[in-house]
């Protein structure tokens, strides 16, 4: 059997794509926030993870270009020799101030921050206890313990009488790791924190939160899911992204300062990688003082995706119940989901379509998901194509 029969018999993409539907790897080509330019039209963009708009915000962008004249372009190294600059100290101390933690550690990205955390600190003998619906980051980075003969354990999502059963079946005394996101990416659900807190304190277990999508949605001033339930102090350490609210790429770890100078001396993912891009930290940095100058941005996000969440349950949609940027319609069929989303993307809408395997059965969905900068026009007008094409379609009367 060739090793690369499975590649050529993957059709699933060229069927889509020669029915017409195929939603991915579409080249935008210019980028003003809530508008961009897609093969050559004006889209209203309402599956971006920019929430407060900050890609195009103009000291984020002086900062990234001013940091490429003093730096270059790249460190030309990881973290661990040549390739720290004082601009990653400076950042990591302004984030591990604002999430109230001791300390924070960057990596190079969101998705390699999990595989720095759960490897290095779960090891033969211990346990990693994960949310069935956590992102794939975490997914990843749990095979790679386990790799390194971990015990690794999953409960139901955002189950917590599933994970105390989970968790009272494990040896009382082994090292344990409880993750979970904070918010979920596909349907924006919040964790359970509270529960979670109590059940890792009564079973002896280190919790980790990732949250890529809930920094400046959600907690005092956007702070987080343990700021929103007033826990900063109870979870152990929280992950997240400068992919999304922070306008840039890299991701990052905070916490205890003794278990971030471990991870520093000990991960792979940061000893064996180039470090963040002196743009892509300067660009950080800008966007978290924006942030803490304008606290209301998180409002008004969250302002704003209420707003579409009440108009597609006013409509008939299927929408899932939430407080945070991200809002899934739920079609339940792929084929439906595709049919949808090239509806939208002609009329000037561009949404993000989730099929299985990427869902569960019957949650075939289109994921919407918004921006402080989405005014008023922008959402009606979404408002009114989706209301158009789900009476053609007749799913909604």
């Amino acid at each position: 059997m060739d090793l690369f029969q499975k590649c050529y018999s993957f059709t699933r993409a060229d069927e889509v794509k020669g029915a017409g539907f195929y939603p991915y790897f579409r080249a935008i080509e210019a980028n003003e926030g809530p508008v961009v330019k897609i093969e050559n039209r004006e889209i209203i963009m309402a599956g971006s993870n920019n929430y407060h708009g900050l890609t195009t915000h103009p000291k984020v962008k002086e900062a990234a270009i001013n940091a490429i004249r003093k730096y270059g372009t790249g460190c030309s190294g990881s973290r661990y020799l040549t390739g720290t600059l004082d601009l990653h100290i400076q950042l990591e101390e302004k984030l591990a101030d604002f999430l109230e933690k001791e300390a924070v550690l960057l990596f190079s990205t969101g998705y390699q921050t999990a595989q720095g955390i759960i490897p290095t600190l779960v090891s033969k003998g211990e346990f990693i206890i994960s949310d069935k619906d956590n992102h794939a980051s975490i997914v990843a980075a749990n095979m790679m313990a386990k790799g390194g003969f971990a015990e690794f354990k999953r409960y139901k999502h955002n189950d917590m009488s599933d994970l105390e059963r989970v968790l009272s079946a494990l040896p009382v005394d082994a090292p344990k790791l409880i993750a979970s996101d904070g918010v979920f990416s596909t349907t924006g659900e919040i964790v359970e924190l509270p529960k979670l807190v109590e059940l890792a304190g009564k079973y002896n277990a280190r919790l980790l939160i990732d949250d890529a999508h809930a920094t400046g949605v959600i907690g005092h001033c956007g702070r987080g899911t343990a700021s929103e339930f007033g826990l900063t102090d109870k979870v152990d350490m929280i992950m997240g992204t400068f992919s999304k609210t922070f306008a840039s790429l890299g991701g990052f770890v905070a916490g205890e300062r003794a278990v971030i100078n471990y991870l520093k001396h000990h991960a792979p993912a940061l000893i064996f990688s180039a470090s963040p891009t002196p743009a892509s930290v300067a660009a950080a940095d800008a966007a978290l003082e924006i942030v803490k100058e304008h606290p209301e941005t998180v409002t008004k996000l969250v302002s704003n995706a209420q707003y579409m969440r009440d108009g597609f349950v006013n409509m008939g949609f299927r929408v899932l119940d939430g407080r945070t940027a991200i809002v899934p319609v739920i079609l339940g069929d792929d084929m439906l989901v595709f049919r949808f989303w090239r509806k939208l993307f002609d009329a000037g809408v561009f949404v993000n379509a989730f099929i299985s395997p990427g869902v569960p059965p019957n949650m075939a969905m289109l994921r919407t998901s918004y921006m402080a900068t989405h005014e008023k026009q922008h959402l009606d007008r979404i408002l009114e194509i989706f209301n158009d094409i789900g009476k053609e379609m007749e799913i909604i009367s």
